[in-house]
């Protein structure tokens, strides 16, 4: 099982009081060579975003936000502009964004093509009437929440449709994995949070819905512990609940390397899948797992300028 570690960068974050820090993830999976420092440098663009607002004392909801948003305008990823086609060769998004202090999420699947389903997202975690909307009702919430629909047409690069009329005859796509967008955070209040985003399967059934949105699968936030996002095969990553079970082993003091290894060795043992997942604890220390070939990621915190990798 391949596994890519921060190795000795962990140790310097949530090392003092008041330590902040922002993780992303590009998804794990399959990225060919001679994209890999496109993803790479995608990661970093979002995880300064992100960083910039913790540093000016920011929230880490609004932090996890804004590199999520950075990534989905990324068309080299499996989010908003880009995302992969499902079978109809259309697109239908799935995100979702928690944080830790109160618990409150906000969460949107099956939503047809908006630039930034993360933020729409955030809206319905504003709103605080319902966590998660699908499809049509997702769609008709962004619409009086004041965001502009978009179209497959419109958010569809030419990349994302060679590649779906690729597999269009493949019944098999499990190894189509990679680009889902993800982050955790850490603020200088010593809140943390988390947010994931989507385009799914590649060829997946219209209304087929992932880990992604869904809280304790691929999206999970608590004070008391940490924060997690999932990526991957997402019917093995909810059987799972992975992102709770990463958190509840922070929650045990379990180091946060330690506990996205741990839950990454669930998934390859009993949900039989592929994915990774990035965590950070409620001290700011951060960790991230994979089993799949790559899973770009960048990190910037208070303690350390710049980390990155593959």
């Amino acid at each position: 099982m391949s596994d890519p570690s921060l190795g000795d960068l962990r140790m310097s974050w949530g090392a003092r009081a008041g330590a902040w820090g922002i993780l992303v993830h590009g998804g794990a999976g399959s990225v060919p060579a001679e994209h890999v420092q496109q993803h790479v440098q995608g990661c970093r663009s979002a995880a300064f975003v992100a960083a910039t607002i913790l540093r000016a004392g920011g929230s880490a909801l609004d932090a996890v936000e804004s590199a999520v948003v950075a990534l989905e305008d990324d068309p080299c990823f499996n989010a908003g502009t880009g995302a992969c086609l499902n079978s109809e060769g259309r697109i239908e998004l799935d995100a979702a964004l928690m944080e830790g202090r109160d618990l409150r999420a906000g969460a949107v699947c099956a939503l047809p093509p908006f630039l930034h389903p993360i933020a729409v997202a955030r809206a319905v975690l504003d709103d605080g009437r319902h966590v998660l909307y699908a499809a049509d009702g997702a769609a008709r919430f962004a619409r009086e929440h004041g965001f502009e629909p978009s179209t497959s047409e419109a958010m569809t690069t030419v990349a994302a449709r060679a590649r779906w009329a690729a597999a269009a005859s493949e019944v098999d796509r499990t190894s189509e994995l990679g680009g889902t967008v993800g982050a955790v955070a850490r603020d200088l209040r010593g809140n943390v949070a988390a947010a994931t985003s989507t385009g799914g399967r590649l060829g997946k059934r219209p209304g087929r819905v992932g880990d992604s949105p869904l809280l304790g699968a691929g999206t999970y936030a608590d004070n008391d512990a940490g924060a997690c996002s999932a990526t991957g095969l997402g019917e093995s990553i909810m059987r799972i609940c992975l992102a709770k079970s990463a958190t509840d082993l922070m929650r045990c003091a379990v180091d946060p390397e330690e506990a996205a290894r741990a839950v990454i060795r669930r998934l390859d043992r009993r949900g039989q899948g592929t994915g990774g997942a990035i965590l950070v604890d409620r001290d700011g220390r951060f960790g991230l797992a994979r089993n799949t070939p790559e899973m770009t990621w960048a990190a910037v915190g208070a303690e350390l300028a710049e980390a990155f990798g593959v």
